[in-house]
């Protein structure tokens, strides 16, 4: 069977020659807008059922990438430094990370994740699994519906950013 291209490669310009930009249909844009829609609507129904916290975002980001300066984490969460710090703060207090001096920048530090910030992420993740899983059997989805959901979401956020 073949597979449905939603951006053609070469659409035809208001001349009628080709065009090498692609353009996507109406049906296209909308659905693209609606999936944005529903993964940040997922996202805020995941905080609020399981009452996380802002700070699992820095342990996310930690885990991900691996040590990092404050305004770097800054950067990374999308927020100022002075709140980085805070949370940072409360983060080292609670042992889930740590401050160490940066070897590249003496006046600076590096932020790591602890064993036990990796634990409690850990528990987070698996919450977070069981609570979908339960919403998914719930609608009547199945396996195949969600590795595609999920294929999907990979190829978007890991994928080559557009030129």
């Amino acid at each position: 069977m073949p597979s449905q291209q939603l951006l053609p490669s070469e659409a035809p310009t208001a001349s009628g020659s080709a065009s090498a930009t692609p353009t996507a249909s109406a049906k296209t844009l909308d659905l693209s807008s609606d999936l944005v829609v529903y993964a940040a609507r997922l996202m805020r129904l995941v905080r609020r059922a399981l009452d996380l916290p802002a700070s699992v975002r820095v342990l996310t980001i930690l885990d991900a990438i691996g040590p990092l300066g404050i305004t770097d984490l800054a950067r990374a969460d999308g927020c100022s430094q002075p709140t980085m710090s805070a949370q940072i703060a409360q983060l080292v207090e609670t042992g889930l990370v740590s401050k160490e001096p940066n070897p590249a920048d003496a006046r600076a530090s590096l932020v790591t994740l602890t064993d036990a910030g990796r634990a409690d992420l850990a528990d987070v993740r698996e919450r977070i699994s069981h609570l979908i899983a339960e919403r998914l059997e719930s609608h009547h989805r199945t396996q195949a519906d969600l590795e595609g959901a999920v294929a999907l979401l990979r190829d978007l956020v890991e994928g080559d950013s557009p030129a």
